[in-house]
């Protein structure tokens, strides 16, 4: 049964998520109703016991460590900008600038990537030609790149592998783009939409005709010397707060709980329209409903399918065509003296070529400071994502040895680790598919019917803390705003 309008000066939202995305949204509604001075009830629902989604900071044994993301990306001002308004801008560091680069593993050899190479291409020629990654035939091919006209028509979408395939051809993708890239999305390259995930490089052939020309021409105008030469994914542009991504989100926490309620251990079933007017009721297991005025769904894509089913199929039906991949990340503590290689970069990444059991290896210790002990290194090693699907489905044990051989192959290490934490990861990553932006575009127009209904989270327009950061305030901002027009 339906519980009685309630008659109060208080407009009440409900966000349904207590992830990054969903505590941000409590945060810029409670800015929004502070700046207009009006009164506003506000309550995250979260269906698990703790708070924060897919990050965490654990302090074990000396090591500091991160289970989920270990830092963010500054250049888009999501992350920055909430650090700075909950005044921790004095507390994020930067990544160590004597390791900026990255590895990339060559025919069972971990050699750099070349110097300059943004993603999908480099800025400079020389680097690639020194390198030992591309064959004489692969290198040509890659130099030839300026010189492949762009499509006649423009390319509203395409993979990532046809993308990289047309334009630096198959070597470049496979030695290099593929496991790079598959380090940020953990996806089919072959179904990764490049206009969805990276649209620049489109932009790019668009505008310049080449991405080396392209990638020349902007080289310098808006970073420093550093970033022009590090290697991978331009890492001078990293940060995280000086005690770990968990700074964050508990600063966050004990800010929103000034102005809001927040509820954990306490799962959503549903959300029905309320009958007498524009509100919402949300059907909670074996509890009383409760009304509200506005909902924020900010949970994964497969979940919020699930709770929009009778408020609004249309949109329901196409977030349940977004897939996802999971990932398992083994976490390692070792003393240097265990582990042969120099570890003199941020990360080994592994392309799928070389036929190994796991994603890639970051190397946490060399990116930020105290992640370790002294005279030790922290390693996280990721297995399955979506070229590897299987591996997941190993027990810990299991996943833990195939971690055992593959770093004493790859890097030398002596197996007798200081620490060991293994993270699961399951169904969390959103795969932005070729197509994707069209599914996208459907949730919206059947969204702009339900103005006081938003979504947030990283399944629609990014996957990064930036992007979930910001989609979460947008979807604070677009349901304020229409409580406000009513």
């Amino acid at each position: 049964m339906t519980p009685p309008k309630v008659t109060s000066p208080f407009r009440h939202i409900a966000i349904i998520g207590g992830g990054v995305s969903g505590l941000a949204a409590a945060h810029r509604l409670g800015e929004l109703a502070a700046g207009a001075q009006r009164p506003l009830q506000v309550t995250v629902f979260e269906a698990q016991s703790a708070l924060g989604g897919l990050v965490g900071t654990k302090e074990v044994d000396g090591y500091r460590i991160e289970t989920g993301a270990d830092s963010f990306i500054t250049n888009k001002p999501g992350a920055i900008r909430l650090c700075e308004r909950l005044g921790l801008a004095g507390e994020l560091i930067p990544t160590d600038a004597r390791f900026r680069r990255s590895l990339v593993l060559s025919r069972g050899r971990a050699v750099a990537v070349p110097e300059g190479f943004q993603l999908l291409a480099p800025n400079s020629l020389w680097p690639v030609w020194k390198s030992p990654i591309f064959s004489l035939g692969g290198k040509l091919r890659l130099a030839a790149e300026p010189f492949v006209p762009r499509p006649a028509q423009p390319v509203v979408d395409e993979s990532l592998a046809s993308f990289v395939r047309r334009r630096l051809g198959q070597e470049a993708l496979d030695r290099l783009v593929q496991p790079l890239v598959g380090g940020i999305y953990t996806s089919d390259p072959e179904r990764l939409s490049l206009r969805a995930t990276m649209p620049r490089f489109l932009d790019m052939e668009a505008s310049h005709g080449s991405l080396i020309r392209a990638l020349q021409a902007e080289s310098g105008e808006s970073r420093g010397p550093q970033d022009r030469t590090a290697s991978g994914a331009r890492y001078g542009l990293f940060a995280t707060p000086r005690l770990g991504i968990s700074q964050m989100v508990e600063t966050l926490v004990a800010r929103v709980r000034q102005t809001a309620q927040i509820q954990t251990s306490c799962p959503i079933e549903s959300i029905d329209s309320a009958v007498e007017d524009d509100g919402f009721v949300l059907r909670l297991g074996g509890r009383e409903a409760v009304r509200c005025d506005g909902v924020i769904v900010a949970t994964p894509a497969h979940r919020a399918a699930q709770l929009l089913k009778g408020l609004r199929p249309a949109a329901s039906q196409a977030l349940g065509e977004i897939e996802y991949a999971s990932t398992v990340i083994v976490v390692s503590g070792h003393r240097l003296a265990d582990v042969a290689h120099p570890l003199d970069a941020f990360g080994l990444v592994i392309p799928a070529i070389e036929k190994r059991r796991i994603l890639a290896v970051s190397f946490t210790s060399r990116k930020f400071p105290n992640r370790a002990p002294e005279g030790s290194v922290q390693l996280r090693t990721f297995v399955g994502g979506a070229m590897q699907p299987e591996l997941v489905r190993q027990s810990d044990e299991a996943i833990v040895e195939l971690v055992r051989e593959e770093l004493t192959e790859l890097l030398g290490v002596t197996w007798r680790p200081e620490v060991v934490v293994v993270a699961r990861w399951m169904n969390s990553m959103p795969q932005y598919h070729v197509g994707h932006l069209d599914i996208v575009q459907r949730i919206e127009n059947d969204l702009a019917t339900t103005p006081r209904l938003a979504l947030g989270g990283n399944a629609l327009h990014g996957v990064g803390l930036p992007d979930t950061i910001t989609s979460g305030e947008t979807a604070a901002e677009r349901v304020w705003q229409n409580l406000e027009e009513s």
